[in-house]
C-alpha cells in the first residue's frame, strides 16, 4: 500500500482583522506562512487537522473570520482541513459562525476517512476552565466507533496531551483522565494519537500507542523552562505518515527569531 501522508497543526489562535495583535503578531499570517509551506509538499498530503484553539477570543466574528480564512487556504492547497476545539474555543459561538448551525453548547466530535484511514477527532474541553477532560459519552460514542476496524487503521486527535512533559509546571496541562482512553483504546486498530496545547513538540505513549503534541502555530513554549512559562516566536507543525500500519510524525519548525515574547 501507498503510504498516506497528513500534516497536523495545532493552537493557531486566529482573530478578526482589527482587533489588537496578541504579542504584536498576526496570527493569521503565521497560519498563511504555514499553509503555503504545505502547499509544497511532496507527495501531497491527504489532510491537514488542527488539533484546537482555533481562535484565541472564541468570538462569533473570529469563526465566521476562521471560516472563510480555512476555506481560503484549502482552495490554495488543494487540501481538505479539519478541526477540533481547544480550550480557548467556545462551541455556541463556533457552532454559529463556522459551522453555520443554531449555536448550541453540544460538543464537537466527529470521525472522518482519508484513503481508507480513519481520524476520530475528540473535544477535551471542560467548559469555563482550561482543563482537559474526556467525558463518558465521547468515550462510549470511540467504543462503537473502534468496533469495527477502518482498512488502514485510526488516528485519535484532541486538544489536551496525555504523554508528560519536561517539566511539572506543564504537566498539570494534561489530559485528565488518560487512562480512560487508554482503556477504550485497547485492541482497537488506533496507531496514533495527536494533541495541541502545550504549544512545544512531545512524544510518546500512552499504554503502548505512539502519541505526538505539535508546536503550536501561533507561537511555542519553552519546555525547558520549569518555572516560568516563557512564550517564544515560533510556529510549527507535524509531518505525519502512515506507513507499514504505523503512524510516524515528524516535528518541523518554521524560520523564526526565537525572541521571547512574554513569561507567566
Amino acid at each position: 500500500m501507498e503510504p498516506i501522508f497528513f500534516v497536523h497543526l495545532t493552537d493557531i489562535h486566529l482573530s478578526k482583522p482589527g482587533k489588537t495583535p496578541l504579542f504584536g503578531l498576526v496570527m493569521a499570517d503565521k497560519l498563511r506562512n504555514v499553509c503555503a509551506e504545505i502547499g509544497k509538499l511532496q507527495p501531497k498530503p491527504a489532510f491537514v487537522v488542527i488539533s484546537g484553539d482555533l481562535t484565541h477570543d472564541g468570538d462569533l466574528d473570529d469563526y465566521k473570520f476562521l471560516r472563510s480564512f480555512l476555506r481560503e487556504q484549502e482552495m490554495a492547497i488543494g487540501i481538505p482541513i479539519h478541526v477540533a476545539l481547544g480550550n480557548h474555543d467556545f462551541r455556541g459561538p463556533f457552532r454559529e459562525g463556522y459551522l453555520e448551525e443554531t449555536p448550541s453548547e453540544e460538543s464537537y466530535y466527529y470521525s472522518f476517512m482519508a484513503d481508507g484511514l480513519r481520524v476520530a477527532v475528540l473535544n477535551t474541553q471542560v467548559p469555563g476552565t482550561h482543563d482537559g477532560r474526556i467525558d463518558e459519552q465521547q468515550l462510549a460514542w470511540l467504543r462503537d466507533l473502534l468496533a469495527v476496524p477502518a482498512p488502514r487503521g485510526t488516528i485519535v486527535v484532541h486538544h489536551h496531551p496525555v504523554v508528560p512533559t519536561p517539566t511539572a509546571m506543564m504537566d498539570s496541562h494534561l489530559l485528565q483522565n488518560p487512562q480512560d482512553l487508554a482503556r477504550v483504546l485497547e485492541g482497537t486498530d488506533v496507531i496514533g494519537l495527536l494533541s495541541g496545547h502545550i504549544h512545544f513538540h512531545n512524544i510518546g505513549q500512552l499504554a503502548g500507542f505512539p502519541c505526538a503534541a505539535a508546536d503550536g502555530v501561533a507561537f511555542g513554549l519553552d519546555p525547558s523552562s520549569a518555572e516560568v512559562m516563557r512564550m517564544v516566536d515560533r510556529s510549527g507543525y507535524n509531518l505525519g505518515v502512515v506507513k507499514n500500519g504505523q503512524m510516524v510524525v515528524q516535528p518541523m519548525t518554521m524560520p523564526g527569531d526565537q525572541r521571547v515574547l512574554g513569561r507567566v
